[in-house]
């Protein structure tokens, strides 16, 4: 009877439920998300592909470094298979989203995996200077990043730091070399990004770089 039932439910409503089922790519962004590091495994053991997006095109490394989850984030990192390059709808790499929000060990395990530390556009750099830092910005420093990286507008870490950044970044990222003098593509430096943010208590010595 039940097969009966089965055959005769309209062909639209099965190709919409198989729809609905979740991916092997569905179940692993989920278990990133929950941190669940075991399942992660488990599924990766199963031959799931970790650089396969799920259905809302999301990635388990993506996910787990948003949620910071660091089990899973262990799991995903000792599958040889993951892609640490790959970039994001938005062109951001795993690194990069690592140094937004300040996670200084998932940085250094995401570079010890093969994470490029500089590129073009964008850079790790100029993300890490964006956030809470942790120490970031100083360890990329120590791994060769470019400190006077720019963006595709010109925009160079330095300038991302006095908008946006802790308040001693912009000072130490001078001592460490950064010029000051630089200038985007909308003729801006690094003391007008902080003008523009009122962080005047940079204004001294970004001027002081300058010269």
């Amino acid at each position: 009877m039940f097969g009966s039932f089965v055959r005769a439910l309209p062909l639209t409503f099965l190709l919409a439920s198989s729809l609905c089922q979740a991916t092997p790519s569905d179940d692993l962004v989920k278990a990133a998300e929950l941190n669940d590091g075991r399942s992660v495994l488990t599924l990766l053991l199963r031959g799931t592909d970790p650089n396969v997006p799920d259905a809302r095109g999301r990635t388990a490394l993506g996910i787990a470094l948003r949620e910071e989850s660091d089990k899973a984030l262990t799991s995903l990192l000792a599958d040889p298979r993951l892609d640490v390059n790959s970039a994001n709808t938005s062109g951001e790499t795993p690194l990069m989203l690592a140094a937004v929000t300040g996670q200084l060990e998932g940085v250094k395990q995401l570079v010890k995996k093969g994470a490029l530390v500089n590129r073009a556009g964008w850079t790790p750099l100029h993300y890490a200077c964006s956030g809470p830092d942790n120490g970031v910005a100083a360890w990329l420093l120590k791994q060769g990043a470019d400190i006077n990286a720019r963006s595709a507008n010109g925009t160079t870490p330095l300038m991302m730091a006095a908008r946006y950044g802790a308040m001693d970044l912009a000072g130490a990222l001078l001592k460490a070399g950064a010029d000051a003098t630089l200038v985007n593509a909308q003729s801006l430096s690094a003391a007008d990004f902080a003008r523009a943010a009122g962080r005047d208590s940079l204004l001294k010595i970004l001027d002081t770089g300058s010269r």
